[in-house]
């Protein structure tokens, strides 16, 4: 967690719809107030002082706004709140989309905290990537107490312009809706989208489970599930590896055959035996893109007794799992390592790592998970020769966020995340 503020990075999800869901909280239209020169600037809005830098309030049809005037940067533009809100933040919504027929552009959502007597701004979300002429909403869950302002920061630079519009903040403690058993209910650990101007981190949304999927390296960055036991019955395993027809149809389909000869099993991300169901829900976890090329005695073994230790906690109990792969070069049953197989379409990937939270079965879920919820973090080298414990290579949330980059249990409020993204789980292991 960062030492200034005392929250962590938010997580963001994109709507290709905007609503006004917010009873309570601060809603900026842009609709008011001028600026027609990309210089600096303060503007007096209906909120308060906004400072504006390469940016202007733009009214012309290329501005694609909802009312008469959005927001439109150009370079690495700025836009900055000049005042703190009393009150705290939960969530920030906000519009974007390219100016009229421009290029791409990606941007951040920064904070400062009045807290912590500084004047640092720390980044509370993935970077988005804006690639519509439609206005979508980013949503970010930022859960922030006490006095705050936002900044917007263009961060691809160029002279692609981006619009923005509708800034909305809910207040701290604003209830939020219930989510219960859904498999991303604890965040979307990179910001992933479901477009392909994002193919490495695209998001693949199934009724199994979520994934963030990665073109380039012919795999998943991470995979998210949740898991009762009502996903537990007597269907057999499939074992129907086979291509994601889902995915976008011109990129390259990693297939059954891929892995062959390679020494690395079709390690399974969510496991075959966490969906028994039904013969469906068997069968789409053998998708190659619940896959990540795995060293055979770390799927079999190490991560094998994990998946069923994990499996133990049902019926009485219910648990979200999230877990990924990263960096370059595994050494599978052939030795040596190898960095990529299929001919360099799919990476190896040196590490591979989960993250575990088991709570009492219930409603709400994410509202019940608290500083003793019991969560398992693994980290383990992506090697034939590793040790078969699990429990060797338990780890904090935090050192794998900080070797991955993602946000994870990002939808948790921040004190739970300080809570329990900083320990070492000592609990037993079978």
């Amino acid at each position: 967690m960062l030492p200034c503020l005392a929250f962590s990075p938010a997580s963001v999800s994109n709507r290709s719809v905007w609503q006004r869901p917010f009873a309570e909280g601060t809603q900026e239209s842009f609709d008011s107030g001028s600026k027609t020169d990309y210089g600096t600037g303060t503007v007096a809005l209906s909120t308060g002082n906004w400072i504006l830098s390469d940016a202007v309030l733009g009214n012309s049809e290329a501005d694609h706004k909802e009312g008469t005037q959005a927001v439109r940067l150009q370079q690495s533009g700025k836009l900055t709140m000049d005042f703190f809100l009393p009150v705290g933040a939960a969530t920030v919504t906000v519009q974007h989309a390219v100016y009229g027929t421009d290029g791409s552009s990606s941007w951040e959502l920064w904070a400062q905290s009045e807290a912590c007597n500084c004047d640092k701004w720390t980044k509370v979300g993935p970077t988005v990537l804006t690639s519509s002429a439609t206005l979508q909403a980013a949503s970010f869950t930022v859960n922030i107490p006490g006095r705050v302002k936002f900044e917007i920061r263009k961060t691809s630079g160029g002279k692609a312009r981006l619009n923005l519009d509708d800034f909305a903040v809910t207040d701290y403690g604003t209830a939020q809706p219930s989510v219960d058993n859904d498999n991303l209910a604890l965040g979307n650990p990179s910001g992933a989208i479901a477009d392909v101007s994002s193919p490495n981190n695209y998001l693949l949304a199934k009724p199994q489970y979520v994934v963030g999927y990665n073109r380039d390296q012919g795999k998943p960055n991470w995979v998210s599930w949740h898991i009762d036991n009502s996903d537990r019955g007597g269907t057999d395993r499939q074992d129907d590896f086979r291509p994601d027809e889902t995915l976008p149809a011109d990129w390259y389909h990693v297939t059954d055959k891929s892995y062959g000869g390679s020494g690395f099993d079709r390690g399974h991300n969510c496991p075959s035996a966490d969906r028994t169901s039904s013969k469906e829900n068997n069968s789409a976890t053998f998708y190659m893109t619940n896959m990540m090329p795995q060293a055979p005695n770390n799927n079999q073994k190490t991560w094998a007794d994990l998946e069923n230790y994990t499996r133990t906690f049902l019926p009485g109990n219910e648990v979200y799992v999230i877990c990924g792969s990263y960096g370059v070069g595994g050494t599978g049953s052939n030795g040596g390592v190898t960095t990529t197989i299929d001919n360099g379409r799919v990476t190896v990937p040196k590490r591979c790592w989960k993250v575990i939270v088991i709570l009492p079965v219930g409603d709400n879920d994410a509202s019940r998970i608290n500083a003793s919820t019991r969560v398992i973090a693994i980290d383990t080298p992506n090697e034939n020769s590793l040790l078969t414990t699990w429990g060797s290579y338990r780890t904090t949330v935090d050192a794998i966020e900080v070797a991955t980059g993602y946000d994870l249990l990002s939808n948790l409020p921040v004190d739970v995340q300080n809570a329990i993204e900083s320990k070492i789980d000592k609990g037993p292991v079978s």
